[in-house]
């Protein structure tokens, strides 16, 4: 393979970007619950047309709170696979160093902004909100497996980052400025963050023979699943929590109609949109193009 990007190159745009968890929440920065949080396009809530708005707008900013929770979450599992990578490199280039070490920082800084998010959701919000975790157990399971197949997993985060902030979130002016702000200043961090994921990969691949790259995809798969399965948890306790919020007590048929959709909505922003990423498909075709392949004919049912 060969590199797209340099250590030196997103180190320099790392460091013209500054920004504290202080400046952009806490104190006056509160968050607008007469607003939606999440664009339609990842809440998918206006298909359910048998709420009401209101209810509808309750179910958004509910979704919204598990998408920066799972946000932190997975962060829980990347700052250590950061630093594990850059440990044995601290004698080798020192802007690979640096970028690396700026990577963790920059996750951990995540990390502090999504539990400052969550606190201040949970004041003003005024009704428990339940996540799946504890962080710490889920980063420990997606650890263990190879090395290279966290890496994937983290690069088709980065990516989906990308994709939501770009597509759905930069240009809505109905969304509460507020959470927009988080978004906005995780995106512009993140956006150096995915390339310096992709010579991650490049690296690590560089180190593994044909039957471990085979693991390695096949790792990969099961940290999805894993992934996937923490996400279906996520919708019923999102589901649990609208039902509280609203006061509305859901028939059978219309807690799994609001289950299917919902199901369906995380399938697809946590796990779909970072699938059919372009710039991570081309990263995986790079290493195997029968991965990619696989990749795509599973596509759908994330989507």
């Amino acid at each position: 393979m060969q590199a797209q990007y340099s250590y030196q190159a997103v180190l320099s745009a790392s460091e013209r970007i500054q920004w504290r968890v202080e400046d952009l929440i806490g104190g006056e920065r509160r968050l607008d619950f007469s607003r939606p949080f999440l664009p339609e396009t990842l809440a998918r809530t206006e298909a359910l047309d048998w709420l009401t708005p209101a209810e509808r707008l309750t179910l958004n900013q509910i979704r919204g709170h598990g998408y920066l929770y799972v946000f932190g979450l997975v962060e829980e599992f990347i700052l250590p696979f950061v630093l594990d990578h850059a440990r044995p490199q601290l004698q080798a280039d020192d802007y690979r160093v640096r970028a690396l070490l700026r990577f963790a920082s920059e996750e951990a800084k995540h990390i502090h902004l999504f539990k400052c998010f969550r606190a201040a959701f949970q004041a003003d919000f005024g009704t428990p909100c339940e996540v799946i975790g504890p962080p710490q157990e889920i980063a420990r399971a997606v650890l263990a497996h190879h090395p290279l197949a966290v890496a994937l997993v983290i690069l088709q985060i980065e990516w989906m980052t990308q994709a939501h902030y770009v597509e759905s979130v930069q240009d809505n002016a109905d969304l509460d400025p507020q959470f927009t702000s988080l978004l906005r200043h995780h995106w512009m961090e993140e956006a150096q963050h995915a390339k310096l994921d992709t010579l991650m990969v490049e690296a690590l691949a560089q180190t593994c023979r044909p039957y471990e790259l085979e693991r390695a995809f096949a790792d990969y798969g099961k940290i999805g699943a894993l992934l996937d399965g923490g996400l279906q948890q996520q919708v019923a306790f999102d589901l649990a929590a609208f039902e509280r919020a609203s006061g509305r007590r859901l028939t059978d048929p219309e807690r799994e109609r609001l289950g299917a959709v919902q199901r369906q909505a995380v399938r697809y922003t946590f796990l779909g949109s970072g699938m059919t990423h372009a710039n991570f498909l081309a990263t995986v075709e790079a290493l195997n193009p029968a991965a990619r392949a696989h990749i795509e004919s599973i596509t759908p049912q994330f989507c």
